[in-house]
């Protein structure tokens, strides 16, 4: 727990240290467990990570980095570690939070990727399952959300870093998204989260399998049905204003929607060159013109159990930061 709070903030065992008025080599015995932390300790390191006493007396351990990430290929550690130690936070909060509240795991529609049963028919499968008969999905959030899956945005901090699902330790499924990201390239995270929910997570992988290729298969598929937005692309020149047109109707980007296009083989090498060169020519392959922005939409089931915890227990905001073991400022980034 010390580990958490320490890379929450953004400190080295060099910070910490500093904070402490001591040494790196005692940070180190402190985060291995070989240093007994006494009440003035605890209340040093509270201090000095702005996380309350009761915190660290926490059990948990952090998970590992694995391939259910969306982010850049290159996110240097001292980027990812932050993120990482406040999923793992969180994940507590709500193996906590459904437990309390006795909340069943979610049974999501799990698949196996074979020759046959490619990422793409798993996509229309889900889709068939929870009765997604609209062509475009108007808000997944709600959709996963009516299916059990939480949803914990925040802000990462940075733009390198897009999202990553993780299970508590009950196997309650759990997407984390960055709250900072233009609305429909959260869209799409979340789509790649639930691809990999549903085709990775309960199932060992084989190590030469490319999961995250498979991922963007199924939330191609999952977001721009084959069959449907091929009528939206017969018989156009596939141009920039016609895929700022498509943007508006699919909540999809521009780019994403350019490489359905190509994914559709309705692109030859040359037209995709062509266009991708005009994306970065108009400086928008990073950041699409402003006025076709995708409104972000919002979790909701988080603080809904939240606010269930509370009236169950008949809890005021001080009281439920108390149990969930941060400060106030933390609970109303987490979940205000």
């Amino acid at each position: 727990m010390v580990i958490l709070a320490r890379e929450a903030r953004g400190l080295t065992q060099s910070d910490l240290a500093e904070k402490l008025k001591s040494y790196k080599s005692n940070i180190s015995r402190i985060e291995h467990g070989d240093v007994i932390a006494d009440g003035e300790l605890l209340v040093a390191l509270s201090e000095a990570t702005n996380f309350p006493p009761q915190f660290f007396m926490q059990k948990g351990e952090m998970l590992p980095v694995n391939l259910s990430y969306r982010k850049r290929k290159q996110v240097p550690a001292k980027i990812l570690n932050p993120i990482e130690a406040q999923m793992n936070i969180t994940r507590l909060h709500v193996q906590l939070i459904t437990r309390s509240l006795e909340k069943p795991v979610p049974t999501l529609p799990v698949s196996e990727v074979s020759e046959n049963n490619t990422p793409q028919k798993i996509a229309q499968m889900v889709r068939r399952k929870w009765n997604l008969q609209e062509p475009v999905i108007c808000n997944i959030t709600k959709v996963l959300e009516q299916n059990g899956v939480i949803i914990c945005s925040f802000n990462f901090g940075t733009e390198r870093v897009d999202s990553r699902s993780m299970l508590t330790d009950d196997q309650y499924p759990v997407i984390f998204i960055n709250s900072s990201l233009p609305g429909d390239r959260q869209r799409f995270s979340l789509a790649f989260e639930l691809a990999h929910l549903i085709m990775h997570t309960y199932k060992i992988v084989p190590h030469d399998r490319d999961v995250n290729h498979e991922a963007n298969l199924f939330a191609a598929e999952f977001l721009m049905p084959a069959k449907e937005i091929l009528k939206d692309f017969k018989n156009e020149n596939i141009t920039l204003p016609l895929l700022a047109d498509l943007k508006r109707k699919w909540k999809q980007s521009m780019i994403s929607l350019l490489y359905r296009a190509d994914d559709l083989e309705l692109l030859t090498a040359n037209q995709k060159r062509y266009l991708i060169q005009q994306f970065n020519d108009q400086k928008i392959r990073r950041r699409e013109p402003p006025e076709l922005d995708v409104q972000s939409e919002k979790p909701q089931l988080m603080r809904q159990l939240i606010t269930n915890m509370m009236n169950k227990h008949k809890l005021n905001i001080n009281q439920i930061c108390t149990l969930l073991a941060i400060e106030a400022p933390d609970y109303l980034e987490y979940y205000g």
